[in-house]
């Protein structure tokens, strides 16, 4: 050290890199201008001729342990993606917040008895200084966090715009589809006008219904609901958990409580009534085609008809209504299956024993069908939906000791009570096609029921199976109806016109999705903006008086009896702070001020993130959730559509690039897609979709290690040892245990913080070395050792430009040398086209060739090579190439400097290769000059000995396409 005192090292680059955070800050260089609002700047919008840039990171939650190095490897992409843009000369928005709601934090402060909110503020301070840190280019201004009354009384505000709005179906949109939300208003004055006809005809008017008349008919069509729903309870945590947070395995995903399945009184978002925008408006956003392939699944959208199942000669009975994707198979039905939780197994149970001819594979071993049906319904209660439909999980069911008639042929039809049918999913109701279903086909065999084809199978076919292909039907037909050697599509048409004309079912389209369970029963939250009277009415609270506020309570447990009781009553906590919850309130309604209460549920944790990316926009605004102008200039529709995007699709608006974790790409964008386009209906916004171009970053993955228990230690404690054949083990606390690779997290004990690789290299090398692990796509492996790599080439950049004995510069204003500069402005196209389409890896690669160029000239490096390196760098490496920059004389920051230019003409080849074939095939290859004419390259060609020695009966025709092809005809 002694001997090189300003050679690049772990300590210098931190010394710099802390400076050049400093200055950054105290400047305000990434403050991006708006054009209105309370940080209204028209003139710095208008300074920004490359126009603008929306850039953004999925909202991180601050956790105690703080930043692994996974983390931030989206946030390092978007950092450089960012840099390059404001060097192209844009107006810039990158930012980062923090959802800072959420459980963990509450399960601490159960614990401890510590404040969720100072745990939460803790972890915030803790992450921000690791971001800090790493150099990311954020717009200090606008880091919003859930927490803050200020943010989540927009949260609530939106809830409220949610809860007075209602879904019209039939209302015309500008793209020309049908069906927006309108203001509930709207609706109200289509009652009292008459121009809507109310739900119930007795003669009556809007203005002669009592209040609660009026509020029961308003509720049943509000986008936000409060009902009765069956729920995941956990009342190990007393609360209900959204399906995500439940494991395969029924508990829940933090603390291993058990969860059952009950009904509870919930908010709901009616999510369904968009589910066909959220399906196909996928097709106008630039997002990878696997993760628009999950939202539709997650969405299930299938066509296919409603069919009734009469129910024995019981005509007072409704019948067993199925949806079927293949009504065309109807003939085939031999049998049905109930969810266990369907309201209509009761009635199909007959008194007494089993029916003359029952099977006894159908009994279950029970004297009585009751005996049966109680019992299977008690083990299915025992397992989650995940356990009861596990792929490889034998089908069961038991017979209810009713039948339906099969609506096509009139044959009876036993039904079974079957656990895989599930009541969330269609009807809970099937009819089984064993013939054309493979899990049908089992469950028809191992209970020796009827097996009727109505698919033609090729002859190839085996005969002992189900064939699931397409071919004509067959055995298919009744005195009225005939599907037989139709195709899969004119059947399906013919017998859905044939079931509506009998009145026995309908053609329609349903959906997976379901609507979105929006209530916590806990204390972490967002307080819901409502008030209900004395009846029982929910009301929105006026807007003046937001935010409703979260208020300190002294317990912050939910009150359960017994965490392994699904009958446990929740108490949240707030229900105990009765000041807080029971409000004398004038809500304006010219009622005066009456007595009301509180919800005392909170809302989930994805609330907060539904929407963060718009308060970015304007932080500061207290009068608007965004100033129109400023979200219509950072997310509002472009002329051009998106590329990729079909013909005919229009630019839907939204973030620029948005980048974040790929286990995020279903539940957290189809929330966010939803609450935006409610938004985009009601007229706040101008963009209806939130995220124009979505990037799946991948994972990072470290080494972990387990002891002879199967049990994770600690990666950091594990001692490597080199065998003579060079053969690595492993050991922790002197045993040994065994090496395997995953995603680096708590779970695996494999964390490894951007603390030690600062420590250790520098900010600049960290970042340097995860973005040139490998594509941004693909999950990649760690290892701390490799980082070196990245620091010699920054040693290399510094010893280019600065003498490390003298400090002193060892760049030379003279010219670039013709082959150098060839090599440079290669670099510089490459490199551009590398940032823009996030190929920083690439990017690295060409940057270190070119800087190994420049270490190989020896003696002072050319003044505009060196700049234009240090500006290629600096997205990438930003301290080091700010140093530098400086040093070589730039008295301001490189972060708004444009970035390089290629020179055209020195992208040009001087020779290129030009294949010679002879009667079509390759004969010769020549070097010639890039820009050699027709007439020069013929003759060359011709001149060739080996060419010349493929025409001794001489040429009849030569074809040249110059430079690279010259083709002879032999005579």
């Amino acid at each position: 050290m002694s001997e090189t005192p300003h050679r690049y090292t772990a300590e210098l680059a931190g010394r710099i890199e802390v400076a050049w955070q400093d200055r950054w800050e105290e400047q305000g260089v990434f403050r991006a201008p708006n054009p209105a609002g309370p940080w209204a700047d028209p003139e710095g919008v208008a300074e920004h001729e490359g126009g603008h840039l929306l850039v953004l990171d999925m909202f991180p939650y601050p956790s105690g342990a703080g930043l692994h190095v996974g983390h931030p490897l989206g946030y390092i992409a978007t950092d450089v993606y960012a840099r390059f843009n404001r060097m192209l000369g844009k107006n810039v928005l990158h930012c980062l917040g923090y959802d800072a709601f959420g459980l963990p934090a509450e399960q601490y402060a159960v614990q401890t008895g510590q404040h969720p909110r100072k745990t939460t503020e803790e972890n915030i301070a803790i992450m921000a200084r690791q971001l800090r840190r790493l150099g990311l280019g954020h717009d200090d201004r606008r880091a919003v966090r859930t927490i803050d009354p200020d943010y989540y009384r927009w949260t609530q505000w939106i809830f409220l715009q949610i809860f007075n709005a209602w879904y019209d179906a039939d209302a015309p949109r500008e793209d020309g589809g049908t069906g927006r939300a309108r203001p509930i208003a709207e609706l109200v004055e289509e009652y009292r006008s008459g121009t809507r006809p109310l739900p119930a005809e007795d003669g009556r008017g809007w203005d002669d219904l009592s209040h609660v008349e009026r509020a029961e008919i308003l509720d049943s069509r509000r986008l936000v609901q409060s009902v009765e729903a069956t729920v995941n309870w956990c009342p190990g945590l007393g609360t209900v958990l959204a399906n995500e947070e439940v494991t395969n395995e029924g508990r829940s995903d933090r603390g291993n409580f058990p969860v059952f399945k009950r009904r509870l009184r919930q908010w709901v978002m009616r999510i369904t009534e968009y589910a066909d925008r959220l399906a196909d408006d996928l097709d106008g956003v630039q997002w990878p085609e696997k993760v628009k392939t999950m939202q539709r699944n997650w969405i299930g959208r299938s066509q296919g008809a409603h069919v009734t199942f009469p129910v024995g000669t019981d005509a007072a009975h409704p019948g067993i209504e199925v949806f079927t994707t293949r009504p065309d198979t109807l003939f085939g039905a031999t049998f049905m299956a109930l969810a266990p939780e369907h309201p209509l197994v009761d009635s199909l149970v007959p008194e007494g024993g089993w029916p003359e001819g029952t099977d006894d594979a159908w009994t279950g071993g029970a004297a009585t069908p009751a005996e049966a049906v109680a019992a299977y319904r008690a083990q299915a209660a025992a397992r989650t939906d995940l356990e009861r439909q596990a792929e490889g999980k034998a089908k069961t069911g038991v017979f209810t000791g009713g039948f339906a008639l099969n609506p096509v042929s009139g044959a009876p039809v036993p039904v079974f009570v079957a656990d895989y049918v599930l009541m969330g999913y269609g009807t809970g109701a099937i009819m089984a096609v064993p013939a054309q279903d493979e899990r049908d086909w089992d469950f028809a065999t191992a209970y020796r029921l009827p097996i009727i084809r109505t698919v033609q199978p090729p002859e190839d076919h085996d005969e002992d199976t189900a064939y699931t292909g397409d071919g004509p039907a067959v055995n298919s037909a009744n005195d009225e109806v005939s599907l037989d050697g139709l195709d899969v599509a004119d059947a399906k048409e013919r017998i859905v016109a044939w079931l509506e004309d009998k009145g026995l079912g309908r053609g329609a389209v349903t959906y997976k999705l379901r609507d979105w369970l929006f209530a916590r029963q806990r204390y972490w939250g967002e307080p819901f903006p409502v008030l209900f009277d004395e009846d029982g009415i929910a009301h929105g609270v006026p807007e003046d008086q937001l935010p409703v506020e979260l208020p300190d309570v002294p317990d912050y447990t939910p009150k359960v009896y017994d965490p392994d009781d699904a009958d446990s009553e929740p108490e949240p906590p707030l229900a105990r702070d009765t000041d807080w919850v029971t409000v004398e309130a004038d809500l304006g309604d010219g009622r005066g001020t009456r007595t009301f209460r509180r919800d005392t549920n909170v809302m989930p944790q994805w609330a907060g993130s539904c929407w963060y990316y718009l308060r970015y926009l304007d932080p500061a605004n207290g009068q608007a959730l965004v100033d129109p102008e400023n979200e219509a200039y950072w997310m509002g529709p472009r002329p051009a559509p998106v590329a990729g995007a079909p013909a005919g699709t229009g630019d839907p608006g939204g973030v620029d690039l948005y980048v974040g974790g790929v286990e995020h790409a279903v539940l957290h964008l189809l929330y966010a897609r939803f609450w935006h386009k409610v938004l985009f209906d009601l007229g706040h916004l101008s963009s209806s979709e939130p995220f124009r171009t979505y990037f799946a970053q991948g994972y990072i993955q470290a080494p972990a290690f387990t002891d002879a228990r199967g049990q994770y230690v600690e990666a950091s404690e594990v001692e490597e040892h080199v065998g003579d054949d060079g053969t690595p083990s492993f050991t922790h606390a002197g045993a040994p245990v065994n090496r395997e690779f995953g995603k680096i997290g708590k779970s695996l004990k494999n964390m490894v913080s951007p603390d030690d690789m600062y420590a250790m290299y520098g900010a600049d090398t960290f970042r340097l070395y995860e973005m040139g692990l490998g594509p941004l796509e693909q999950s990649k492996p760690w290892d701390t050792r490799a980082a070196v790599g990245s620091q010699r080439f920054l040693q290399r950049l510094w010893r280019n430009v600065v003498d490390e004995e003298t400090g002193d510069l060892r760049v030379a204003d003279v010219d670039v040398d013709a082959e150098t500069a060839k090599v440079l402005h290669r670099t510089i196209a490459a490199v551009r086209e590398d940032y823009a389409g996030l190929g920083f890896n690439t990017a690295i690669a060409r940057l270190t060739e070119l800087n190994n160029a420049l270490t190989k000239l020896g003696g002072d490096v050319p003044r505009p090579a060196a700049e234009a390196l240090v500006l290629m760098v600096a997205p990438l490496a930003p301290h080091v190439a700010e140093e530098l920059w400086r040093r070589m004389g730039h008295e301001t920051s490189l972060v708004h400097a444009a970035f390089p230019e290629a020179d055209p003409a020195l992208l040009v080849d001087d020779t290129v290769t030009c294949v010679v074939q002879v009667g079509g095939k390759v004969r010769d290859r020549l070097e010639v000059p890039a820009d050699i004419t027709e007439d020069a390259l013929r003759e060359l060609a011709l001149a060739s000995p080996r060419i010349q020695a493929l025409l001794e009966n001489g040429v009849r025709t030569v074809v040249v396409r110059a430079p690279r092809l010259v083709n002879v005809v032999p005579a």
